[in-house]
């Protein structure tokens, strides 16, 4: 099974490589067919197989030699492997294709941020508005308390808002990612993933400022700290409250 949810991963992750690539340039991510961006020639399906396809064709495009971005396949590995984490974390169930969802979503917003610095809300609110039908869904299917939900959108959001509109040290679009992250995770690992996503995202910058690949003037993208700490709460979050909750409250 695992195969079969690794493979459903990284045609999945193929699908995304098109939306990081064509939402900044404000394209259609359904039309047209995928292309060459530097020859435009229609990419044949035997050319675009995940993974199989960057292979065999040594990283380089069939008919104009450019080549291929290592992104592309490196994407479609991290969502089979992060789909397969998933499944072997909850199972085949409701909350499996939520976070499948979520980490599409995460996966799109934290990539985009990583190249463009920007953040779109037709991402975010998009994945808000599905994230609310989701939980919804919990309740009607679960019997999950709506409200644990709302409380970490609410949380999220104003926390981030707060720090966005008091220092000027992020930006806006930080705002709606939380809030994204918030009506996902609700509000226990709501808390959890503000916390990681400054200990990561003070964790990295200090790493690159000392090697210099960054100075202290560059600004580096919030984004995909919240998504990294997203991520990691979806899989371990649970397990590391209850760790800490044993090791200093009890």
């Amino acid at each position: 099974m695992s195969i079969i949810i690794f493979l459903f991963g990284i045609v999945l992750g193929s699908f995304l490589n098109v939306c990081i690539y064509r939402i900044p340039l404000n394209q259609s991510i359904a039309y047209p067919p995928s292309h060459c961006t530097k020859c435009g020639k229609s990419i044949k399906w035997y050319d675009n197989i995940p993974l199989l396809s960057y292979i065999f064709l040594k990283g380089k495009c069939r008919y104009c030699k450019d080549k291929i971005s290592i992104k592309y396949p490196m994407i479609e590995f991290l969502t089979g492997i992060l789909f397969v984490l998933l499944y072997k974390t909850y199972g085949i169930n409701l909350y499996f294709i939520k976070y499948c969802i979520f980490v599409c979503l995460l996966l799109v917003i934290a990539f985009i941020d990583l190249n463009s610095e920007e953040v779109y809300t037709s991402v975010t609110i998009t994945g808000i508005i599905l994230g609310i039908i989701i939980i919804f869904l919990q309740k009607k299917l679960l019997y999950n308390q709506i409200f644990d939900y709302i409380i970490g959108l609410l949380i999220s959001a104003s926390f981030i808002a707060l720090i966005v509109y008091t220092t000027k040290g992020m930006g806006e679009g930080d705002v709606e990612i939380a809030a994204l992250s918030g009506v996902f995770l609700g509000w226990k690992l709501a808390i959890l993933m503000i916390m990681l996503s400054f200990i990561i995202g003070a964790a990295i910058s200090l790493f690159l400022i000392m090697f210099k690949i960054k100075n202290r003037k560059d600004t580096i993208p919030f984004g995909p700290f919240i998504a990294l700490s997203s991520i990691i709460c979806i899989l371990y979050g649970n397990n590391i409250i209850n760790w800490y909750v044993n090791t200093f409250l009890i």
